[in-house]
């Protein structure tokens, strides 16, 4: 073991091939045991990945969490067999026997790459496009850092993406973001197969990539023979002395080496069969049995292997000296990777409630006011809407200086969530977005990332309901809480008050194994006498209202009472926390679909068709939400019951 820590990796054809197949071979093996995966893609892009591996990536297969790693996404998650192999093969805790449960219940080998589930994976990827994206958030998260911490921070983000996730609209989303953004220390290979799932890519798409990644500002390259390891290595080192972003354009051939199915569709997404893979095995003089790594590639892969782990000791080392040189900066650093919030946090957001009406966005904004000075870890923007959502966020982040907390996203929805993905699974930062709920739907896929990746994303929706008003149903959401409440492990936060806005954010930020939406007004809404909420005495009435329809709820109340009932008032900031209480009749109060209440309550108040354009105030008494409204549907259900 001596000798392997202080030798160095010394490239060499014979090495480079025996390397090469090793990948492609454990790929096939592990489709073919499974009976089920995608054989093609890691066949072709096995000798891309091992360049990268072998002569640039900056890792330590001991430390997977190492702060200053290189990081590598795979976003044409579907070759994750390929991913597999590295991992293994380099020595990660990811033994054979896991490689030969691929795709199998329980396995750390799932289909697709699944962050937490696998030692090394950086993010969960296989909706194509969102690797590359998350990427990009990985890459600003770097410049973010460096720009605070240039001590202790120097790595790169490698992507390989396939036809597919150039195809994705979210991919011209994150090209421009990073042309104009000047991250030059991210890396996209592009798997040029020329293939997808149909067919041929010229059935369904002509673009010259090259020319438009040179459009969004980018660093460009071709390397017209996939298999050559020195040609990708050049680009690769030509591509790190670029000041740009750089996107390497990769010919390979899907499947490669397969009789038959080699440079077909064919080989996309199926085993090769017991005969077809060993026939493969033998034009290319792989004589082993399935799933071996021979043992020069395990010497070779244990000398890089150590070589990062002496990359890792020297980092640790300037560390060590930067926490001796500004002690509070690194523990500023500490606290942040370890997501702890600092101390006067509570204090803060509680300084921020008041008596005057206002929109619970305005509160929201208000609420980053107060943190901001204590949480310089909290980075975050909008989708060009920041004055309209409450995200004004002190100086923005530009090309030409990485150090301030607010990233104008674009209206780039879909981008800006997957953005705020991978800057989250970097580490050392918290972050946030925002747009109009209406627009959630622009975003859902990658919220739907960030939850089953467990990352604490802030999700800032405001504009939450019919009340948006003159700007009409196109801005106005109905199905959209309810649409974001079914969504496992996402937290659905819609306050009332300035008070209830800053418990959301307490919440938000306070919580470290999901997203988090906050679903904000756009009008002006009343604060909330809390004695009034008090009452635990039997009733005859209880009503649940949820953010701006809680007042509403108090005042129905009062007419309610004035006609000899006892009603009880709940307002319910996370509306999955309310459990009814003992009335004999239950109404709930919200300005969205009523679906969602079906079964908890026995009146559901809010409206199942599209809204109307008009002045708020109008439009919610044309849709049934005033006090007069909501008692008379109240009273119509008593009268049907008795």
């Amino acid at each position: 073991m001596t000798d392997v820590l202080h030798t160095r990796f010394v490239p060499s054809t014979e090495t480079d091939r025996l390397a090469i197949d090793t990948l492609r071979f454990l790929a096939a093996d592990m489709v073919q045991a499974a009976n089920s995966g995608h054989p093609g893609m890691p066949m072709g892009a096995a000798p891309m990945a091992w360049t990268v591996w072998s002569r640039h990536l900056r890792h330590d297969p001991a430390a997977p969490g190492w702060a200053d790693r290189d990081r590598f996404v795979l976003s044409a998650g579907h070759g994750s067999a390929l991913l597999y192999g590295l991992l293994h093969i380099f020595g990660y805790d990811l033994p054979e026997s896991e490689l030969r449960r691929f795709r199998q219940l329980g396995s750390r080998t799932p289909g697709h790459p699944e962050y937490g589930e696998t030692p090394g994976v950086e993010c969960t990827t296989g909706p194509l496009g969102q690797g590359l994206a998350m990427a990009v958030g990985m890459a600003l998260a770097e410049r973010l850092e460096h720009a605070r911490y240039p001590e202790i921070t120097d790595h790169h983000t490698y992507a390989i993406v396939g036809d597919g996730c150039l195809m994705e609209g979210i991919s011209h989303e994150a090209g421009s973001f990073a042309g104009h953004l000047g991250l030059g220390r991210l890396i996209v290979l592009w798997d040029d197969n020329a293939i997808t799932i149909d067919g041929s890519v010229d059935r369904s798409c002509g673009d010259d990539q090259q020319a438009r990644f040179a459009a969004y500002g980018w660093h460009t390259e071709a390397v017209l023979d996939g298999t050559d390891v020195e040609a990708v290595d050049q680009a690769i080192k030509r591509a790190k002395a670029d000041p740009r972003p750089s996107f390497i354009a990769v010919r390979t051939v899907i499947g490669r080496g397969a009789p038959g199915v080699e440079g077909t569709s064919k080989a996309h997404g199926s085993p090769l069969g017991d005969e077809l893979l060993a026939e493969t095995k033998r034009l290319a003089g792989w004589n082993y049995p399935a799933f071996t790594v021979p043992a020069e590639v395990r010497a070779a892969c244990a000398t890089l292997a150590a070589e990062g782990a002496r990359e890792h000791t020297a980092w640790q080392d300037a560390f060590a000296a930067f926490s001796d040189a500004a002690p509070e900066r690194a523990a500023e650093f500490r606290r942040a990777a370890a997501r702890e919030l600092p101390a006067g946090l509570d204090a803060a957001l509680r300084s921020v409630v008041g008596a005057v009406p206002r929109a619970t966005r305005q509160s929201s904004q208000a609420c980053l006011n107060a943190v901001r000075p204590i949480m310089p870890e909290l980075v975050g923007g909008s989708a060009d809407l920041a004055g309209s959502t409450g995200t004004v966020f002190g100086e923005l982040v530009t090309k030409d200086n990485y150090s301030g907390p607010a990233i104008a996203f674009g209206i780039r929805e879909f981008g800006m969530a997957a953005f705020l993905n991978g800057i989250s699974l970097h580490g050392g930062f918290r972050v946030f977005g925002s747009t109009f709920l209406v627009f959630a739907d622009y975003l859902r896929p990658a919220l739907r990332l960030s939850a089953l990746m467990k990352q604490p994303v802030i999700y800032v929706f405001t504009h939450d309901s019919i009340a948006v008003g003159e700007d009409g149903p196109t801005h106005q959401p109905i199905a959209h809480l309810d649409s974001l409440r079914v969504i496992p492990g996402l937290q659905v936060l819609r306050p009332a008050d300035d008070a209830e806005t800053a418990e959301a954010w307490r919440l938000a930020l306070e919580r470290t194994d999901g997203p988090t939406a906050l679903v904000l007004s756009r009008q002006a809404v009343p604060q909330l006498d809390r004695r009034e909420f008090a009452d635990d005495e039997p009733v005859s009435i209880e009503i649940v209202a949820t953010g701006s329809e809680a007042s509403l709820a108090v005042a129905v109340a009062e007419r309610l009472r004035t006609l000899g009932y006892s009603v009880r008032v709940v307002p319910v900031l996370d509306r999955s926390q309310y459990v009814p209480g003992m009335a004999p009749t239950t109404v709930s109060i919200e300005a969205g679909s009523t679906a969602g209440w079906s079964g908890l309550v026995d009146v559901a108040i809010g409206i199942d068709s599209f809204g109307s354009s008009g002045p708020g105030d109008e439009v919610m008494a044309h849709h049934g939400f005033t006090a007069e409204q909501v008692v008379a549907r109240i009273q119509d259900h008593l009268s049907e019951r008795s």
